[in-house]
């Protein structure tokens, strides 16, 4: 495990249940969180941990989970998961922070998943500058979902 210098042990570096549950399978299994990592804070994860190395990324703005029901399964089977929030956290090191990750870990897509709120809409932003810093040129897909908890267009 990495260790974080606060030495939380909430911040500890791990990967989860190596086991994900797969697609179509029966309700009671899609019940299960598909979150295989931890921590998943943004500003807590180390460009360095090794669950990013290959990774497919999911960036979600804070209030994704609570207004979208299937999150766990729509969105975080199978990523990575990174949360913030655009308007509340202090911002100013995550496309740095996401520029490591990407250069240094061979990520091989980004989801963004905002809310319609404007606010949100700096997560976006965030992941292209990280890919134009970069240099890569990987599949982005931003996802919106409205406060109603339904998907929406980018």
């Amino acid at each position: 495990m990495h260790k974080l210098a606060c030495g939380c042990p909430g911040s500890q570096v791990r990967t989860l249940n190596s086991n994900p549950t797969p697609r179509g399978t029966d309700a009671e299994a899609q019940r299960e969180s598909q979150l295989r990592q931890w921590p998943t804070q943004l500003h807590l994860v180390p460009a360095n941990a090794p669950y990013l190395q290959d990774a497919h990324l999911l960036l979600a703005a804070d209030c994704v989970p609570f207004a979208y029901a299937d999150f766990h399964r729509d969105f975080i089977q199978g990523r990575v998961v990174l949360n913030a929030c655009p308007k509340l956290d202090d911002t100013s090191p995550y496309v740095e922070k996401l520029t490591r990750m990407v250069r240094d870990n061979n990520i091989q897509s980004i989801t963004v998943a905002i809310m319609e709120v404007p606010c949100c809409r700096g997560m976006a932003m965030f992941a292209r500058k990280a890919l134009e810093q970069a240099g890569r040129d990987i599949p982005l897909e931003v996802v919106i979902i409205g406060v109603n908890g339904e998907r929406r267009s980018a």
